[in-house]
């Protein structure tokens, strides 16, 4: 028999989802290899503070974590890093090669062996040091090929980046002409190179200030010669209104890339388009080595696509169809790898955390190979979820993903409707995408709404969609927040009185925007948020997005009224909801100083509020005690302001 369905208010619910469970299941599998007929991944750890291991599953299904603590799998390379090890087949077993966190030094890791993993680079002394990404292996000439990333003084925008070559033997551990560079610095910004089959060409992606990745990029292609060197390096795609996303290539020679050309990322063989839709086969490039395609040896090609989510499929080149893999994955991770037949990926679903995903073409099967799905808890406490979209100012469509509040025995009293939380996503160019998450699930299981906003700017629907933030950064995006927020308290769907807004990043800034000049919300979650504009775009923050305000507010020369305008900091006194102000003190990216000037303007204006910062967290919180944290004192915030009955966890001083 069922449980008894109770009566009792919303945000009151029981719920087994806890904050340690939301944050033990934080975070997910990432950047997937073959290493010979072996599937790696990398996977992270919360509970040993934060760090990233990396993953072997054996040909024989065993599975083990071969990167022990205190190693941290991750790079720093534009702050927001990107695939950071390789790994290649060896007679003594596989040699790892990968980026570690606290110094950054590359480091070469015979797996099997017992020794310990040694260093291939130094230790620079300037400014943020040497870092390095993407790595292509190359141990026919005794190297490994990377991005490097190195500073020349202590300023954020004191950085080189170049494509180089470091010896596979340790000679450049400390000794730094041991490194080879292979491109000049005619680019800011390169992605690491991608070397065709014959060992002949290499291709990679390079752009400059003020375009993002996803604004403008050139494809490059350059000749080897039989020392190592690039020749005759030339542009051969792309340009600064066409962005290349990703370029790999074909078994046979051809060079094949994504391009949003026709204001949708396509696939391109040789310049000639090959599935021509309205989809998106590309993302924006926040890190570099991310993939969204990879060609087979049999001439097809495994894509991840489609408008809104990516799912996996199979593309034949020859007629331009697509065949998606069948399974619960309705959303994969901008991460593919081939072998043979076999294709992996991490996938995820509405109602399926994300996981190690293989599809072996011949048979057309798709299985879970790796960090499989569990259900920790009844899944009748998971959200109900549904993809909507609303309509915004001028008609505008405005792509939602709504999480009501659920719980398989409990229901409000009638009459009553839920509190809602608006969340808005980080970049702001990027995208929720519709998984499932504990994070999520711990508000609605206890009966607190939440509605993410995939708001004009985001990606997954075309550049028209995505440049509708052009200039416009602090408007489209809190009106179409806000134009969810309504329709849901419109419809009755949502409390108006208890509506509340969250973020983290640029959707701390748009958090923090709506706060100050809606009125909308009772409350919100301001997390390691944008706040001052001209100070983040003189000098606060790193170089990858030092002039990333140019496209989103306009060129500070010209427009410097518009940065005082739309920053939340000179709108502090619109501020009168309580809020809460998450911050981590090691943030480069949204530095705690644009914190405490927003703060100093509220000082003695009475608005309940609360500051909590965080030692050794920087942009994005890794550690499960700061989750634990965070989440409790969310929900803390809520439950006062919107009048409810939530025990069992630690009340949030709120402070004026």
């Amino acid at each position: 028999m069922g449980e008894t369905v109770q009566t009792q208010p919303y945000g009151s619910w029981p719920s087994p989802i806890d904050a340690a469970l939301a944050a033990a299941h934080d975070g997910h599998p990432d950047d997937v290899e073959f290493v010979g007929d072996e599937v790696w991944w990398t996977a992270p750890r919360p509970d040993e503070g934060g760090r990233r291991t990396l993953v072997r599953r054996r040909a024989d299904g065993t599975e083990e974590s071969v990167l022990p603590a205190p190693w941290n799998l991750r790079t720093r390379v534009l702050e927001y890093g990107g695939r950071a090890w390789a790994a290649v087949p060896g007679g003594s077993g596989p040699l790892a090669l990968f980026s570690h966190f606290p110094d950054q030094r590359l480091y070469a890791w015979e797996v099997d062996g017992v020794t310990e993993p040694r260093p291939l680079t130094l230790v620079s002394p300037v400014g943020g040091g040497l870092r390095w990404a993407d790595p292509q292996p190359m141990p026919e000439r005794g190297e490994v090929w990377c991005v490097l990333e190195e500073f020349t003084g202590d300023a954020p925008s004191d950085v080189r980046r170049v494509l180089a070559a470091v010896p596979l033997d340790g000679s450049a551990a400390d000794d730094r002409t041991a490194i080879r560079e292979l491109t000049d610095e005619r680019h800011r910004f390169v992605t690491g190179p991608r070397v065709s089959a014959d060992g002949d060409r290499a291709a990679w992606l390079a752009w400059d200030h003020p375009r993002m990745p996803w604004e403008g990029t050139e494809l490059r292609v350059a000749d080897i010669g039989p020392d190592g060197v690039l020749h005759g390096a030339r542009t051969v795609a792309g340009g600064p209104e066409e962005a290349v996303a990703q370029a790999e290539w074909a078994p046979d020679g051809a060079l094949l890339y994504s391009s949003d050309r026709t204001g949708w990322w396509n696939l391109y063989r040789d310049g000639e388009p090959l599935c021509p839709r309205e989809e998106e086969f590309g993302g924006p490039l926040w890190k570099l080595g991310q993939r969204w395609f990879a060609p087979l040896d049999n001439g097809l090609i495994a894509v991840l696509h489609g408008r809104g989510g990516a799912a996996l499929g199979i593309l034949d080149p020859a007629t331009g169809e697509v065949v998606d893999a069948v399974g619960p994955w309705t959303e994969c991770a901008s991460t593919l790898a081939v072998h043979g037949t076999r294709v992996v990926t991490v996938g995820a679903g509405p109602h399926r955390s994300p996981e190690v995903v293989e599809l072996d073409t011949r048979t057309g099967r798709a299985r879970v190979i790796g960090a499989p799905h569990e259900d920790t808890v009844d899944p009748a406490h998971y959200p109900r979820s549904a993809a909507r979209t609303f309509t915004g100012p001028g008609g505008r469509d405005i792509h939602a993903h709504i999480h009501p509040p659920h719980h398989p025995s409990r229901t409000a009293p009638e009459g009553e409707r839920p509190p809602y939380v608006i969340w808005a996503h980080g970049g702001p160019t990027s995208r929720s995408p519709l998984v499932l998450d504990l994070e999520i699930a711990y508000f609605t299981s206890r009966g607190i709404g939440v509605a993410e906003v995939n708001y004009g700017g985001s990606t997954g629907y075309g550049r028209e969609y995505r440049d509708r933030l052009r200039e416009r950064w602090g408007v489209v995006d809190v009106e179409d927040c806000a134009a969810v927020a309504l329709a849901l308290a419109e419809e009755g769907t949502a409390d108006p009185a208890r509506l509340a807004v969250r973020g983290g990043s640029a959707g701390g800034w748009t958090s923090a925007a709506s706060l100050a000049t809606t009125g909308v919300y009772a409350c919100g979650t301001i997390r390691y948020p944008v706040l001052d504009l001209t100070g983040w775009g003189t000098g606060e923050t790193h170089d990858f997005e030092s002039h990333y305000l140019e496209s989103l507010i306009g060129p500070l020369a010209e427009v410097p009224d518009r940065y005082v305008e739309r920053s939340p900091i000179e709108h502090a006194d619109g501020v009168t909801a309580p809020f809460l102000l998450l911050q981590g003190l090691d943030d480069v990216i949204c530095p705690p100083a644009q914190c405490e000037r927003f703060l100093a303007r509220l000082a003695g204006r009475g608005v309940p509020h609360a500051y909590l910062t965080f030692e050794g967290e920087g942009h994005g919180f890794r550690r499960a005690e700061t989750m634990v944290r965070t989440l409790e004192a969310e929900l803390s915030l809520y439950a006062q302001v919107f009048g409810i009955d939530v025990p069992g966890i630690p009340t949030l001083e709120l402070g004026t």
